[in-house]
């Protein structure tokens, strides 16, 4: 028998990579469409774009190393108050666990006995699991999360930096627009491969939130209609 493929062991990297390409994709290219749509030259924007691409990908490393490592400061602070109350009053906590396979549908009896024969194995890992929902799986990792956010990043923020310097002048707009319309899809694409989702709800929903952003970015421009020289 061939078991079925389970996706929740990549949430950790996915969450940060798909992050980071559709920001780099989408601050990016929003950051070129509002300042080609205010400008009459090429370098600044190219100036912009780069400046985005970078600033971005070291934002996100940080931003993502700061807000995991507090998700891991909180599981950890919860294991430690877990595994003071198995030392002080290990009777209450095999009761605590007991109750939960209860309400999840086994009999007292059976609970009792599921819950002795784990506390015996691992009662912290235990109550680690069923009660705090952590599991090694699905650990934070912020030194992952901010390695993952910035190389995403700069992956999704070359692509329209790429166009900032060799798309027609002329036709910038519209050039960074569709292609990074076909970037989000791209992105879109790969998320829900990975993650087993469904693709066209994936696509769709990245396609539209891009075209709002992007279409306010460059009225923005329109409307302060500044030349930079």
């Amino acid at each position: 028998m061939k078991s079925e493929s389970h996706f929740i062991n990549r949430s950790g990297w996915l969450r940060a990579s798909v992050l980071g390409i559709n920001d780099g994709i989408l601050s990016t290219t929003s950051l070129a469409i509002g300042v080609a749509a205010a400008c009459v030259e090429r370098d600044p924007i190219i100036l912009a774009t780069l400046a985005g691409v970078v600033a971005g990908a070291l934002s996100m490393a940080a931003g993502e190393y700061v807000s995991v490592s507090s998700q891991v400061d909180i599981e950890t602070a919860d294991l430690e108050r877990e595994k003071y109350a198995l030392d002080i009053d290990p009777e209450i906590e095999l009761i605590e666990l007991s109750a939960i396979y209860e309400n999840r549908g086994l009999t007292r009896e059976l609970a009792k006995v599921v819950a002795n024969q784990l506390t015996i194995h691992n009662a912290l890992e235990s109550h680690a699991r069923d009660e705090l929902g952590i599991t090694e799986m699905t650990r934070a990792k912020p030194l992952q999360a901010a390695v993952v956010s910035a190389a995403s990043f700069l992956a999704g923020g070359i692509l329209p930096l790429l166009l900032a310097v060799f798309a027609p002048f002329k036709y910038m707009i519209i050039f960074l627009y569709v292609f990074s319309i076909l970037f989000l899809a791209l992105s879109g694409t790969f998320a829900a491969k990975v993650g087993g989702s469904r693709v066209s709800k994936s696509v769709w929903r990245i396609c539209i939130w891009g075209t709002i952003v992007m279409i306010m970015s460059a009225l923005i421009g329109y409307l302060f209609g500044v030349t930079i020289h």
